[in-house]
């Protein structure tokens, strides 16, 4: 008995250090999380329930604001250049997720490969490159060699006797120039999704199809695939949310046109708030942006049941 006591009485005694140990750790974890939470409320929250609270109002950003209630919410619906922008961004937006995961995956398909290391982190760090480049940089460069005058690509279609389109200049060329300049800009990032993925495929389930006869073909479409599943669709996710805030390239390149043509949907936004000085006309358009990407991204979400596969 006066053993058990005497345990007892030790476990009481020990009792509050450790509540006082938790009690300190829990502190510990406050203060390193910190960082990120302040960034969040200040850069994060903060910004979106301002402009929630800003919605509801006119603004200027000179005189007092005035109560609107729901005024810009029906401007907004009422505005056809707000549908017009959100079509160019959705067009953009999927055009950028296809070329992205397709070339992606082919170039990553290709760095996996049995191949030289030096040839190997060259070609990676070639693909790679470009992605650390400014948008502001790549617009510059990409004006300058598409320019329909003096470009160089200008230059050897005409050596080649071939017309070269009015990249920037015709409604018809100017998007689909903005896409090819965000393919080469970020397949980088896309790429190394995609072959960090392809390095997970366990290599004993593709050698086990090759010995019952599947083709590369098949081999690929019924193992790799399946298996990158959760990467593609992160990759799909991502890039989408990426597309549709595209602003840079369009405001520096064609400002918006030629006839509106390569308008975003952020661009639009930019132009009503910092231009025309519509604050809360412009924090309904972001509300809206952002209550679009939410219920795609939802959609994505729920579409993934039926094809990414979890091991």
């Amino acid at each position: 008995m006066t053993a058990i006591g005497s345990a007892a009485r030790a476990t009481t005694e020990v009792r509050p250090a450790a509540r006082g140990g938790r009690g300190r750790s829990r502190w510990l974890g406050w203060v390193f999380v910190s960082p990120a939470l302040l960034w969040f409320l200040i850069f994060i929250a903060g910004p979106f329930v301002v402009a929630i609270g800003y919605s509801f109002f006119n603004w200027d950003l000179i005189t007092p604001a005035t109560f609107a209630g729901g005024g810009n919410y029906a401007q907004l619906f009422g505005d056809p250049m707000v549908w017009r922008a959100f079509g160019t961004t959705f067009l953009f937006a999927f055009a950028s997720v296809v070329t992205h995961i397709i070339g992606g995956l082919l170039l990553a398909l290709l760095a996996n490969r049995q191949m030289n290391r030096l040839v190997s982190g060259f070609f990676r760090a070639a693909i790679f490159f470009p992605f650390l480049i400014s948008w502001a940089a790549v617009s510059l460069l990409w004006r300058y060699v598409l320019d329909p005058e003096f470009g160089y690509v200008t230059y050897y279609l005409n050596q080649l006797g071939i017309t070269p389109p009015l990249w920037f200049v015709d409604p018809a060329w100017a998007l689909p120039g903005i896409i090819g300049i965000d393919f080469w800009h970020t397949i980088g990032y896309t790429f190394v999704i995609m072959l960090a993925g392809l390095q997970t495929v366990p290599a004993q389930l593709t050698e086990a199809a090759r010995v019952d006869g599947a083709t590369r073909w098949q081999v690929f479409w019924n193992v790799t695939v399946p298996m990158m599943s959760p990467t593609l669709f992160f990759a799909t996710v991502i890039t989408f949310i990426g597309a549709f805030q595209i602003f840079d390239p369009m405001k520096i390149i064609t400002n918006g046109g030629p006839d509106n043509s390569t308008k975003s949907i952020v661009m639009y936004l930019y132009e009503q708030g910092f231009q025309a000085f519509q604050v809360g006309y412009a924090s309904a358009i972001a509300l809206l942006v952002f209550v679009v990407i939410m219920l795609v991204t939802a959609l994505q979400f729920w579409l993934s049941r039926r094809w990414v596969y979890e091991s």
